[in-house]
């Protein structure tokens, strides 16, 4: 019988566990985030692809970390639709042991974030459950308003009416939640005095609505997760038109980025699982005001 003391399992597990998350990192080309912002500059180099689960986990990570900083693993699995191990499996892609340590970059993100008092509980209580929800909504718009405030990408907003402004025709396309902002837009562009075609798709006739579209015209897209409307193949037929194209999206992960000449983020919040338009109209709104004074109109 051999004198040598074999290794444990725990250590040889961990060893390889340690081995797994080493190739992952070396193959991907990076090396472990250490920040909220390096991670978010990693997960919009392009150089990361994952299977479809783990996209959902980085497109929800991108657009909530707040709540990816303040629930449990459980909460934020069931938020974003996938399994607790799921999250683990993410956070060992990125060198991290497990969800916990991973975590704490959110953590560290929101801390200096929080206006005074916030997380306080009203002193008063709720009259009714409807006066909660509207004050639930109210408070996802600020939210979604305040990461406009602050941080806004001037000089892709300014490409973006630089473009329209040129176009001869501005095709407006987005569907389902994405609807309402589109119509309002088309709606007052037509107000300003600026040509248009609200793309409604009403008879299933989105494709015949574009079918005109041409190297002299301009597609104002507007798109959010989980980007499963028609919206992409119709700016994919405008892009192979050679017309420009302007883009609101949620996330880098937005198929709509690789087509567009210029892009511009916006995440709204939600509450009760309904979510706010208060950014994306606001973002939507400003342009065309761009666009009419470029235009003179």
């Amino acid at each position: 019988m051999s004198g040598a003391r074999k290794p444990s399992g725990r250590s040889s597990a961990d060893e390889a566990a340690t081995r797994k998350r080493g190739r992952s990192l070396a193959a991907l080309g990076y090396i472990q985030p250490r920040t909220y912002e390096e991670l978010r500059a990693v997960l919009s180099s392009g150089t990361v692809h994952f299977p479809k689960r783990l996209r959902q986990v980085a497109i929800f990570l991108w657009q909530h970390p707040s709540e990816v900083a303040l629930g449990t693993i459980a909460q934020v699995a069931a938020q974003a639709g996938v399994q607790p191990s799921t999250l683990v499996r993410f956070a060992q892609i990125f060198g991290y042991s497990g969800f916990s340590d991973f975590q704490g970059l959110f953590k560290d993100h929101i801390k200096g974030s929080w206006p005074e008092g916030r997380g306080e509980q009203r002193a008063e209580a709720e009259p009714n459950a409807a006066t909660h929800f509207l004050r639930g909504m109210v408070g996802a718009s600020q939210a979604s308003l305040g990461r406009i405030e602050s941080g806004f990408d001037i000089q892709s907003f300014e490409k973006m009416v630089a473009t329209l402004a040129k176009a001869d025709l501005i095709y407006v396309i987005g569907s389902k939640r994405a609807f309402p902002v589109t119509t309002y837009l088309s709606l007052t562009l037509s107000q300003q005095g600026v040509r248009n075609v609200l793309v409604d798709n009403v008879g299933s006739t989105a494709l015949d609505q574009i079918g005109c579209i041409g190297r002299q015209d301009a597609v104002l897209a507007v798109s959010f997760s989980p980007y499963n409307s028609i919206t992409p193949d119709l700016v994919a037929v405008a892009h192979e038109r050679k017309a420009r194209i302007v883009t609101i999206t949620d996330s880098t992960f937005s198929p709509l980025i690789r087509l567009s000449d210029s892009w511009l983020e916006v995440v709204e919040s939600d509450f009760a699982g309904f979510r706010s338009l208060a950014a994306s109209l606001a973002v939507g709104m400003a342009l065309v005001q761009g666009v009419a004074a470029r235009r003179g109109t």
